[in-house]
């Protein structure tokens, strides 16, 4: 069974506790700044591990509970796959607890658990009736159905079971999508002394890993993960549902701003216009009218925008679902499904929430026939749904493809002969956009090996299949590779691969020296020094040497008789030819002798030189000719 990881969210009302429980449930003070520890409220979301076995990781994010840091709460909610409610037995539901309700319900989170905090502070009948005041409130909400755990975290009463629940309800969750690019929306930037730039956040899908090219979006900021830490702790790889610091090479603080996005593919839209699907909070206080300023907030990012409509023009209550149109001031990182909340910038209230519909929205006509297409839309073409669920598993065959999309054989059949899918082996198919993925992945990859290694053959297949495998199927990777050697985009010698136009080949820097020790090797024919005389003498330094022995080895510019001497390889194509030429089929090493006219101290690593190649084999005093 392969590990899955998990974010749990505290959300709550100002001061119902969330934060001591967060503390009790982790042993991690999660207010950690001084204005926080002054104020005694929480301002950043604050993040700690909770429980880790063989199957699982947890870790908790307590988000701030004050309305003035609905942003920060926004961000640090949007990343979570379990919510745990807190409401204080002494106060009940709060104007807090209700809208971190809707927001939580906006961004499609599902799962939660009711906390009532604080029930040494009341009687147990006074905890009743707050049980049922917010049982009442919690009708019609995500947390309808959700359990409730009685807590005081300063005595330790039911912390335990809390974290029981927990960990039994994300055991029998789905978990997120690792097999898909990476992506980091940014909640936090900073630097390290010594370590330089660091951002943190939840990864919403993927897996990155130590040394693995990125991209910060939308601004297209190249940059490489140069360290990873979960849980404070170093690591190889940060996956899917985990959060995440990592250290960032070639690129400041100053260029990166909270709500922008780290990813692994620049396959994700960048866009300005989104279509929606919108629902409204349950009392509007004010009207929303067309084209009114909105704040949108989708992953980590605050943007300002405006809300469009196509068959309205204001909107004074809940009315359901609402297709309409975003259209934002600054370009924002977004897919299909994504979600988000639409907060009124003056009076500050949140007024809905939804889902990308399309990203890659346009500028529609006023009128029902918008409304009808925003609607098939949303809805998907069969297409559509087939491309959706490929995307997520990347590999299906027909049957899996039905199952997940309830489409019927032939329609399934039909769309995959379209030209957006690729038969891989007869049985199994994926999306054109995925193989280019991969491709563009390998290509990075080898290019990369290619700078840091110009004079080995290339990459060993072996250990870029194994590279690979935490994000692709084998099969599809093998594909791709094979592929793509029939289309000249890679070439493999042997074992190894390279990128198309890459030819092993000495560095410039040291290209002068190297043609130097060659000259030497050349001019000295049978009789060479030991090997290591012509490094010195050309001034090779120690670090290069073992590179640099293989390529001459690999090129046949040099071919070693044993570990101290190597003849030039012209002289020992030579020797071999001459030999050949004058022997009958079996000859002795005094006929060699007398052909080459060399001493034992080359003449015996020569013969046993061609009886390694497979061109002699010794049969007592005497070589014959394979």
């Amino acid at each position: 069974m392969k590990k899955r990881f998990f974010t749990v969210g505290m959300a709550g009302h100002i001061d119902h506790g969330k934060t001591t429980l967060t503390k009790a449930l982790t042993n991690v003070d999660t207010d950690r700044l001084k204005e926080e520890k002054e104020r005694q409220i929480s301002i950043e979301p604050g993040f700690a591990p909770l429980h880790e076995d063989e199957e699982i990781q947890i870790s908790v994010v307590d988000v701030p509970g004050h309305e003035r840091f609905i942003r920060q709460m926004i961000a640090g909610v949007a990343g979570i796959d379990l919510v745990i409610l807190a409401v204080a037995a002494d106060e009940g539901v709060m104007p807090q607890t209700r809208e971190h309700l809707e927001i939580l319900d906006f961004l499609g989170i599902r799962n939660g658990i009711v906390a009532i905090t604080k029930i040494d502070r009341v009687d147990e009948e006074f905890t009743g009736l707050v049980k049922e005041e917010i049982f009442e409130e919690l009708k019609g909400t995500v947390f309808e159905k959700a359990p409730f755990i009685l807590t005081d975290s300063l005595s330790g009463k039911g912390i335990e079971k809390l974290k029981e629940q927990i960990i039994h309800t994300l055991k029998e969750q789905d978990t997120r999508d690792v097999k898909g690019p990476f992506r980091l929306p940014i909640d936090q930037v900073f630097t390290v002394k010594g370590q330089g730039t660091v951002v943190r956040g939840t990864v919403y899908e993927g897996i990155v890993e130590e040394g693995q090219l990125l991209k910060i979006m939308p601004k297209g900021i190249e940059t490489r993960a140069r360290q990873l830490q979960v849980h404070h702790q170093p690591a190889k790889a940060a996956f899917a549902g985990q959060r995440a610091a990592i250290n960032l090479s070639g690129v400041s603080k100053e260029e990166i701003e909270r709500g922008e996005v780290l990813v692994s593919s620049e396959h994700f839209s960048i866009t300005k216009i989104i279509d929606v699907s919108v629902r409204m909070v349950g009392d509007l206080e004010h009207i929303v009218k067309q084209r009114m300023p909105i704040k949108c907030h989708i992953g980590t990012a605050e943007v300002m925008g405006k809300i469009v409509f196509f068959d309205r023009n204001e909107l004074s209550n809940s009315e359901g679902e609402i297709l309409c149109q975003l259209r934002l001031e600054e370009e924002v990182v977004a897919k299909r499904g994504d979600r988000f909340i639409l907060r009124r910038p003056s009076p500050q209230e949140t007024i809905g929430g939804g889902w990308v519909i399309d990203p890659n929205g346009e500028k529609y006509r006023f009128g029902q026939k918008t409304i009808e297409d925003l609607s098939r839309k949303k809805e998907g073409t069969p297409k559509d749904r087939i491309k959706a669920a490929m995307s997520e598993e990347m590999v299906l065959t027909p049957s899996q493809i039905i199952a997940k999309t309830s489409l019927d054989e032939w329609t399934v059949k039909e769309i995959l002969k379209e030209e957006d899918f690729l038969n891989i082996n007869n049985k199994e198919f994926t999306l054109v956009v995925i193989k280019e993925a991969i491709e563009e992945e390998i290509a990075d990859r080898l290019n990369e090996f290619h700078q840091e290694n110009a004079m080995k053959q290339g990459i060993n297949k072996a250990e870029l299949l194994q590279a690979m495998q935490n994000k692709y199927p084998k099969i599809l990777v093998e594909f791709v590779l094979n592929s793509g050697i029939k289309e000249n985009l890679f070439k493999r010698k042997g074992q190894f691969l390279q990128y198309k136009d890459f030819y092993p080949h000495v560095p410039k820097s040291w290209q002068k020296r190297t043609d130097n020790l060659i000259v030497e090797l050349k001019k000295d024919g049978y009789t060479v020094k030991p090997f290591d005389q012509y490094y010195a003498s050309a001034g090779i330094p120690e670090n290069l040497k073992g590179d640099l022995k293989r390529f001459l080895e690999d090129q046949e510019i040099a071919v070693p008789l044993d570990a101290q001497y190597y003849w030039h390889g012209v002289h020992f194509r030579k020797a071999v030819e001459e030999l050949k030429k004058s022997t009958a089929a079996e000859f002795e090493v005094g006929d060699a002798k007398e052909i080459l006219g060399l001493s034992r101290k080359y003449m015996i690593p020569f013969l046993e030189k061609l009886d390694s190649l497979g061109m002699t084999r010794r049969a007592e005093n005497k070589r014959i000719w394979i």
